[in-house]
């Protein structure tokens, strides 16, 4: 795998109001970014830039060297596929199955085992059988993150990941994700407003 997972050469994008301007950015392997900024300065704008779901205004986006922009639209769903996990501070589970049956899709499309050494650091090994809507909040978003670790993402694309979880539960989800990057060898781009959580990546972008 190539160790530069994204290189991003001149961003600029805007809605009305410049956004950002002539922005560069590398994630290698193993490393992690953070996105901070006020609300409205383009965050989760430029993460889905890095991500390939929305194109910017001018400029390149490269994951493991290839012009996400070359790729068709098979190309660019098999590598979301294979590569990219997306985490929301919505968990964006299926409200009618089971726990369980949430991470059995996942399991499917990724081809790959439900790791339940995961499920016990997150504290819900207990809970697969359990329908999604009997879960708090707090436990619907640990599954979520199960759900992309799963997935065994190259890139772990995450939006204030944290934002519904106390400060004690943000904290072992944070620790689990960031062990993940670094057991893997994987890359994290992080958009948040926590300078805590910013200050455990390896570089942050401020907007």
């Amino acid at each position: 795998m190539n160790n530069k997972l994204i290189v991003a050469k001149n961003l600029t994008h805007s809605f009305g109001e410049t956004l950002f301007q002539d922005l560069n950015i590398e994630l290698e392997a193993n490393k992690s970014i953070a996105i901070v900024g006020v609300s409205g300065s383009g965050k989760t704008t430029l993460l889905h830039i890095l991500a390939g779901f929305i194109k910017p205004n001018s400029g390149q986006v490269f994951h493991f060297g290839i012009d996400f922009a070359s790729r068709n639209l098979k190309q660019i769903e098999e590598f979301r596929k294979k590569n990219i996990g997306m985490i929301f501070q919505s968990h964006y589970l299926f409200k009618g199955f089971s726990a369980r049956e949430n991470l059995e899709v996942a399991e499917i499309i990724a081809k790959k085992k439900i790791d339940f050494q995961i499920l016990e650091k997150l504290g819900i090994s207990n809970l697969l059988d359990e329908k999604v809507t009997k879960l708090s909040g707090g436990q619907q978003q640990r599954f979520s993150i199960a759900r992309i670790l799963t997935k065994q993402p190259n890139i772990i694309f995450a939006d204030e990941p944290t934002g519904n979880l106390d400060r004690k539960s943000a904290d072992e989800v944070v620790e689990i994700i960031f062990n993940y990057i670094k057991d893997k060898n994987r890359g994290l781009v992080l958009v948040t407003h926590d300078e805590k959580l910013a200050s455990k990546c390896d570089n942050i972008i401020r907007l």
